[in-house]
């Protein structure tokens, strides 16, 4: 069982220290150039800048898993429901970024894929803590 919490908790680092730097950066340009990208890519979206998905990259993302990685590391029982919140949002987002503004980095299937990981863990987890 422990060795779920560490795997989900690194799993959960990972994808924190991914979403962190990557939400900053979007912040200080929200314009992308920066980044580069452009806003040209948000034209199918309702953003005109990148300013909302690089708060929610960086606060739900970043920080949210931040928190799950120490709720993780500690083997806090409610890092089991945490954790598949956090996966379940990671792919809703990465099929709605897709949607709406194409395929363009293997790291979307990617993040996806550790989305499913992420939260099949975490239902292990609440399964074996309930």
């Amino acid at each position: 069982m422990k060795k779920y919490f560490i795997i989900l908790g690194c799993l959960q680092a990972f994808i924190a220290l991914g979403a962190i730097p990557a939400g900053l950066g979007y912040l200080s340009d929200t314009t992308g150039t920066g980044m580069g990208t452009s806003v040209e890519l948000l034209k199918n979206s309702p953003f005109t800048s990148f300013l909302i998905p690089a708060l929610f990259l960086l606060i739900v993302h970043g920080f949210g898993n931040v928190l799950g990685a120490v709720l993780s590391f500690r083997k806090k029982p409610i890092a089991g429901k945490a954790g598949f919140v956090l996966g379940l949002i990671l792919c809703l987002w990465i099929i709605i970024q897709v949607y709406l503004i194409g395929l363009i980095s293997f790291m979307q299937p990617l993040f996806f894929g550790f989305g499913v990981i992420e939260s099949i863990l975490s239902l292990v987890i609440f399964k074996k803590t309930k």
